[in-house]
């Protein structure tokens, strides 16, 4: 699978920093997975940073909650890419992976519902058992506690790209 590319009129540029492409059969074929891919990435693109460490946490703590998200896809053929890009204060994660059109609906309604007005009041109903939980809790805590913006792709008949931007830089300690 070749680089992401996506550029919207009026967006900033993102630098590409770093990418990891692997097959999806490999990658849920083991839930560590997630992990061990999130901490390279995050150590990989917190090393200029005015605290490493702190950045590198956050990173890979957002990233890791994204990956095992897309862990649960039921599509078994296909790649998963990880994309992250910089620009300024804000890194920006591409994932894409393939998806079956039950989870592509998943993920178009979790996006608008993120970007929604009542995002905060969702994610109190979802963590306090008012509602089903689900991978949307996932997206609406990165929205709460990383300030974070979602898109979603398409990438592919059988395949999307969630874009994920994190001004982690820019959070308060």
């Amino acid at each position: 699978m070749g680089p992401v590319h996506h550029e919207l009129a009026g967006e900033p540029t993102f630098a590409p920093m770093i990418q990891i492409d692997m097959e999806i059969k490999t990658f849920v074929s083991a839930w560590r997975h997630c992990d061990y891919v999130s901490t390279y990435m995050a150590r990989m693109i917190s090393q200029n940073r005015s605290d490493s460490v702190r950045h590198s946490n956050l990173f890979s703590s957002a990233f890791n909650e994204l990956l095992e998200v897309a862990f649960r896809t039921r599509h078994a053929d296909g790649e998963l890419a990880c994309r992250v890009s910089r620009h300024g204060a804000t890194d920006r994660i591409e994932l894409t992976f393939p998806c079956v059109p039950e989870e592509r609906q998943f993920y178009e309604e979790a996006v608008s519902q993120v970007a929604g007005s009542e995002v905060r009041e969702r994610y109190l109903n979802s963590v306090s058992g008012d509602l089903a939980p689900s991978r949307e809790v996932v997206l609406l805590e990165l929205a709460i506690d990383y300030n974070a913006t979602f898109r979603l792709d398409e990438a592919g008949a059988d395949t999307i790209t969630l874009v994920v931007d994190l001004p982690l830089e820019g959070l308060p300690n």
